[in-house]
């Protein structure tokens, strides 16, 4: 089973029934879509259950061969938790959905089974998403294992021209301006305080009930991938901010779920981001662009699957 290294204060200890102010009517519900991720999933759920307010955390299991539900089941044993098995692998959209019912949370907070979460990070984005009532969706600062930035965790749309730019690497030799800025902004200084961003990551969605309401579920046309952009587009269409919270930071083995299989990862990644141009800029784009970028990302696609072949054949 895949195991975290340690990591020194990453969570810290559970509270003896007492709860952060502005939390005790604030109940908070999370949702962890589940596929073979061995002992992450249980390291994760047991630095949710530090949190000091009112938590339910709803496991949605999409058909885990590996034992990590066993495992889960035989390390945690808390009335918080609450595991849904789905005997299949539906996809991260359509296994979020299926226990989406059941979430009677005032926020509910979409987590990749592979995060830790620090006590009193969840407590901060609580308090901040109660103070800031016109905020639909907020991220925080992700980092990696090694402590840097993760890529994506803040970041810029996809329009077909950004990817455009970026898969011809136009940004590089075209002198810089708004038109050919990147889509990603790990590179950027870090802001000292939320900021109103276009697009968070899909490892840390914490979203207001009351937005979700208007705007709906996740998109289960996306198997893996690209639902997070969907949303975040959803959502400011709606006219509910998207907040990145950089003050705040969780740690991600980002890749430890879907290592053993990359170039059918790649393939949903790709896949995505097709349904996701036609969905959102069909009609905005003419005809050529759309084709071209297409190819574009197909072209990608052949090019990474060549470079994974080495590393084995499993899809």
């Amino acid at each position: 089973m895949n195991s975290y290294p340690a990591l020194e204060n990453d969570v810290a200890p559970v509270a003896d029934g007492s709860t952060v102010p502005g939390h005790a009517t604030t109940r908070l519900s999370v949702i962890i879509v589940n596929f073979n991720s061995g002992e992450l999933v249980t390291a994760c759920v047991r630095s949710l259950l530090a949190y000091p307010g009112d938590l339910q955390v709803l496991v949605s299991d999409n058909g885990s061969r590996d034992g990590s539900i066993r495992y889960l089941k035989e390390e945690i044993s808390d009335d918080r938790v609450q595991i849904r098995q789905n005997h299949e692998n539906l996809g991260f959209s359509a296994g979020a959905n299926r226990v989406l019912p059941e979430a009677d949370g005032d926020l509910i907070l979409f987590l990749n089974p592979d995060c830790l979460v620090k006590t009193d990070s969840l407590s901060e984005m609580v308090a901040f998403m109660n103070a800031n009532p016109d905020v639909g969706m907020s991220g925080c600062l992700i980092r990696n294992l090694d402590g840097s930035e993760q890529p994506g965790c803040r970041r810029r749309v996809p329009t077909p021209w950004r990817t455009f730019v970026r898969v011809f690497h136009l940004g590089c030799v075209i002198k810089p301006s708004e038109r050919f800025q990147p889509l990603y902004l790990h590179q950027t200084p870090l802001p000292e305080e939320p900021i109103d961003i276009e697009a968070i990551s899909g490892a840390f969605m914490l979203v207001r009930r009351k937005a979700l309401a208007g705007v709906g579920p996740l998109d289960a046309g996306y198997f893996l991938h690209c639902e997070d952009l969907d949303w975040c587009m959803r959502f400011r269409k709606q006219g509910w901010r998207i907040v990145f919270v950089p003050k705040v930071t969780i740690t991600h083995a980002k890749g430890a779920c879907s290592a053993a299989r990359p170039i059918r990862v790649e393939w949903h990644k790709h896949k995505g981001m097709i349904r996701f141009y036609r969905k959102f800029f069909r009609e905005q784009y003419p005809l050529p662009l759309m084709l071209l970028v297409i190819a574009a990302v197909w072209a990608r696609f052949i090019v990474l699957t060549l470079t994974l072949m080495p590393r084995g054949s499993r899809v």
